[in-house]
């Protein structure tokens, strides 16, 4: 039973490859095309002419050379894809030309979408090389609001470009079962053209093709139909779109992982050279986001004087149940006792990027170093907010 599934699915296969055809043409009978035109309608001359709607009116001035029947492309126009996060395409741009507006602010943009142009190239194991002008370069329409698809010539004067041309891609296509041979072979050699506005936020890709080389059984050819280069350089560049895409994403985690190990509180002195935490935050903001870090901890605010930027605080250790270890939901807590505290506040540098933190007890007396080391894995999350922002 089992040889007889084998051999019927075969049978299926090669019936499937037999009668799959042509994704370009159109499937059924082309017999219209050798149907002749009716002639006009003749009216008499002692005839009125009847009315005409002019409703379904067809001009005659059309592109009677174009193809039909077999010769004619049926499939759908293909389309620039701005998949990747502040990218977009020319308006009625025939060419392969995307726009790419800033989004990583400590990355050079121009440098970034050349790199992920090189890797893609690395990866796809196609060699390159760069091209280098002198005081103009041709870029087509990349300068928005341009009228035409004419090639514009555009002066460098604050302008950065680069332009990278491809070694070979290469493709076969194989028939056969156990002996394969070659049915087809295609090649194709991109250039990739890179044009930077002056002010280094905007970044234009064009992807051009430059050459072409088909081999089948009806021999070779260097000429490629203008559909389908179109469609090739624009599915290049919807390859390269995609790739910005995944490494926006790529950087934008490592930069999340980073900011989530950073140590944004450490142990220090305040101006008084007293004990007391540094934050990597601004006095206006950390005071502002105080209230969180006592709302999450146990503490209640009695009292403040936002002048000096003091909290007087009352804390009772929270309790804590099975079902909030069970859901996550329990808080670590502070190995203080339950008592009266003051949180000052004040700038650590001239620049106001850094505020230190001390906490007095109810005699008013700075916490010493062995109860800010003993309690500082929570502050230091705490005052961090990584779990708020």
């Amino acid at each position: 039973m089992s040889c007889r599934v084998f051999y019927l699915s075969l049978l299926a296969i090669s019936l499937t490859a037999c009668s799959s055809g042509n994704n370009k043409q159109a499937q059924g009978s082309f017999d219209y095309q050798d149907t002749p035109e009716s002639n006009n309608l003749v009216i008499p001359a002692n005839l009125d002419k009847p009315k005409q709607a002019k409703k379904f009116f067809v001009t005659n001035e059309i592109n009677h050379e174009g193809p039909i029947g077999k010769d004619m492309d049926i499939r759908a126009p293909s389309l620039v894809m701005p998949v990747a996060a502040s990218s977009r395409v020319v308006d009625e741009s025939g060419i392969a030309i995307i726009w790419f507006d800033k989004v990583l602010e400590d990355k050079d943009l121009l440098a970034f979408i050349e790199k992920v142009v090189i890797d893609e190239l690395v990866e796809d194991n196609v060699g390159y090389h760069y091209i280098e002008e002198d005081t103009e370069v041709t870029l087509g329409k990349v300068i928005e609001g341009a009228t035409s698809l004419k090639e514009t010539s555009i002066k460098r004067e604050g302008i950065k470009t680069a332009i990278i041309e491809s070694e070979w891609y290469h493709s076969e296509v194989d028939v056969g079962w156990i002996f394969e041979d070659i049915q087809s072979a295609k090649s194709l050699r991109f250039r990739y053209q890179l044009l930077a506005k002056s002010h280094g936020r905007s970044v234009s890709l064009r992807v051009s093709l430059v050459d072409f080389l088909q081999t089948d059984e009806r021999g070779g050819s260097q000429t490629m139909g203008p559909i389908d280069k179109q469609r090739a350089e624009k599915a290049m560049l919807n390859q390269l779109i995609a790739a910005v895409d995944y490494n926006y994403r790529v950087q934008q985690r490592a930069d999340r992982l980073t900011r989530a190990n950073e140590k944004l509180v450490v142990i220090g002195k305040n101006v008084e050279e007293e004990d007391a935490y540094v934050v990597e935050m601004g006095l206006a903001d950390l005071w502002g986001n105080m209230p969180l870090f006592f709302e999450k901890h146990g503490f209640t605010i009695t009292d403040l004087n936002e002048d000096k930027k003091i909290y007087y605080v009352d804390f009772v250790k929270p309790e804590s149940s099975v079902w909030d270890m069970i859901w996550g939901d329990d808080v670590p807590t502070l190995d203080v006792s339950d008592a009266h505290y003051q949180f000052v506040l004040s700038a650590a540098d001239e620049l106001n990027q850094k505020t230190t933190v001390t906490i007095y007890n109810a005699a008013g007396e700075p916490l010493p170093i062995e109860s800010l080391e003993r309690i500082f894995p929570v502050i230091e999350k705490g005052l961090s907010f990584r779990d708020v922002f």
